[in-house]
Formats: C-alpha cells, sequence, structure tokens
C-alpha cells in the first residue's frame, strides 16, 4: 500500500521539511544529505509511495537495508528531511507526489522545495524562491528575491509543487543556479546558506562543504550518471519565455 511509513516517536509540531530529491546538478540531495548528517537527524519515517524504484539500500556501516526515499527528523529544531538515494522516474512522478503531499497535509509540514536551474559557466550561483499557498510569507520574511521571468519546474519536484499548490498547502521552492551536466557542491551551499538556514533558524555551517567538494561531486557523479543513461526527467528550473 502506498504511504509515508513514520517509525519513530519523534515529536513534531508543524514542522518544516526540507526536500532533497535528485535533479540538476543533484543540489537537492547535496544539500539534503548534508543536513542530516551535519544535525545528526534521526531516522523518522520510510517513503513506500507508487512511483518510486523496488530497490533495496544498504549502509556501508552494518549492512542494514532501509527504503531508498526516507525521512529524517531533528526534534530541537522542528525539521525534517526527505532524503533520496535513487531517481523518481518521470512516469511515476505523479503518483509518488500526491502520496508525499497527502502526507505532509495530514502531519501539518511546511515543504521547502529544492531544483537546479541549469547555468553554463556558474561561478557565482544565485537563488530565488517561489511558493504555495502562503508561503511567500516565509520568503518576505527572509528576503529571498523573487524569478525575473515566468519559469517552470520539471521532474518530481514540479510534481511536488504542483500538488502543493493545487491542495493550497503553505509551501516555498528554492531555485538555485546549478551545474547541468556534473554535481555543484558550490551551488547547494547557496542553497543552505541563503535558503535553508535563513528558513529553518538552523545554522549547519558549510565550510565543510566546500572542503570535501571533489569528494561529494565524485560520490554523487554515479547517481548523475544513472539519471541520464536511465532517462529520467530530472528536476530542474527553466525559464518559459515572456510570451509563454
Amino acid at each position: 500500500m502506498a504511504s509515508v511509513e513514520v517509525h519513530n516517536d519523534v515529536e513534531l509540531d508543524a514542522p518544516l521539511l526540507v526536500e532533497g530529491l535528485p535533479g540538476v546538478g543533484i543540489v537537492g540531495k547535496i544539500a539534503a544529505d548534508y543536513l542530516v548528517d551535519a544535525l545528526d537527524m534521526t531516522p523518522y519515517a520510510a517513503v513506500h509511495c507508487d512511483g518510486l524504484p523496488r530497490v533495496a539500500v544498504y549502509g556501508q556501516a552494518d549492512g542494514t537495508i532501509r527504503a531508498p526515499v526516507r525521512i529524517y527528523a531533528d526534534e530541537a529544531n522542528e525539521l525534517l528531511v526527505l532524503q533520496s538515494d535513487v531517481p523518481v522516474s518521470s512516469s511515476g512522478a505523479n503518483e509518488f507526489a500526491a502520496c508525499v503531499t497527502g502526507w505532509m497535509e495530514r502531519a501539518d509540514v511546511t515543504p521547502i522545495f529544492q531544483s537546479g536551474r541549469p547555468t553554463e559557466n556558474n561561478t557565482d550561483p544565485s537563488i530565488v524562491g517561489i511558493a504555495t499557498g502562503d508561503g511567500s510569507t516565509l520568503l518576505d520574511e527572509v528576503d529571498i528575491d523573487r524569478p525575473t521571468e515566468n519559469g517552470a519546474v520539471s521532474g518530481p519536484t514540479g510534481a511536488l509543487l504542483y500538488e502543493a499548490g493545487r491542495s493550497g498547502l503553505d509551501g516555498v521552492g528554492l531555485i538555485v543556479d546549478a551545474d547541468p551536466q556534473f554535481p555543484d557542491p558550490a551551488a547547494a551551499r547557496v542553497l543552505l546558506e541563503d535558503g535553508i538556514e535563513p528558513l529553518t533558524g538552523v545554522d549547519v555551517g558549510t565550510e565543510k562543504l566546500l572542503d570535501q567538494a571533489e569528494q561529494i561531486a565524485d560520490a554523487k557523479a554515479e547517481l548523475a550518471q544513472q539519471m541520464q543513461q536511465g532517462g529520467d526527467e530530472s528536476t530542474q528550473a527553466k525559464p518559459l519565455g515572456m510570451y509563454q
């Protein structure tokens, strides 16, 4: 049965959730993985939604099998992170998004979605924010700029934003300039420093992220290649043009 299965008795009251699905530059996943590690977050729930590949993921320490898409919790900071070890196929994105959004509504969760915007020669990445429901209030409170052109977010994160908007769920989307071909830890750092930290009020420090940029890029390169070879429509933001 499609569901988000909570298996930890963590006490949360209207938490924020940072979504970390793979996409352009793997920026969302890099940021989400970094949060989970930096805050030593607690395993909270397993995502068993339609649209996800049925694969067995295991950890390097004890080899225990775990769900490929999981949610971690930080009770002290009222924070959740959705971490994914697999891409969500374009054919399954709608079912996945409906399942996760339904759970977020029931759990009174405010999501922070993340997407990369393919940008060549990306030496100084910046972010803009979009919103669903009353999420614009959150963006205003931390002075995150809005887009200067029409655009669209595709892939599974686009499907999540669509479902959140359709249901009236309050949420925000962070869009960052990112390398269209390779994992981009520098863009993920901008997401953390200029978006996630102000929105959540949690300071995780990102010096380690840049120190380990090369290792992180190498570790995520296999996932990026898997997404390209599999023909999956990765999450990305792109301009539509003024007449569309």
